[in-house]
């Protein structure tokens, strides 16, 4: 019998940047509400499938309007693990994750300068998609 590959192609339009800070999730959550006038609340955990048919839990913050969406994301798995599993395996030293889609409140540099000026964080820098293995882990 023949075999059948289904390749999907999905269309990344979303920026994605790595936060390197020391506070916990929430403390993050409130610093960007304020600095970015937004309203970031905590959802249930997002549930990643890795080899060994093994799932993980990660954390995340999400506001979303018809135009925008911007999700914070832990890095970090919460199990006692650490270091092992990353949701961005290739970017191991963020601590966290940032999805941002934002239409019409910030432009890409506006977005990463007002990030910047928050004091909780120590570092942001974009992550670049093209050649990014787990981007796949954003579709949901």
């Amino acid at each position: 019998m023949k075999k059948s590959k289904l390749i999907i192609d999905y269309e990344f339009n979303f920026d994605l940047l790595g936060l390197t800070s020391t506070v916990k999730g929430y403390k993050l959550a409130w610093d960007l509400n304020q600095a970015l006038h937004i309203n970031l609340i905590k959802q249930p955990d997002l549930v990643v499938g890795f080899k060994n048919n093994e799932e993980k839990c990660f954390s995340f913050y999400a506001y979303e309007t018809q135009l925008n969406r911007l999700k914070l994301f832990k890095n970090k798995a919460f199990e006692n693990d650490p270091g092992k599993y990353f949701l961005i395996p290739e970017f191991p030293h963020f601590d966290f994750i940032i999805l941002a889609a934002m239409e019409d409140q910030y432009a890409h540099q506006q977005l990463l300068n007002l990030i910047k000026s928050i004091p909780s964080v120590q570092f942001v820098a974009t992550i670049p998609l093209e050649g990014l293995k787990s981007k796949s882990n954003f579709i949901f």
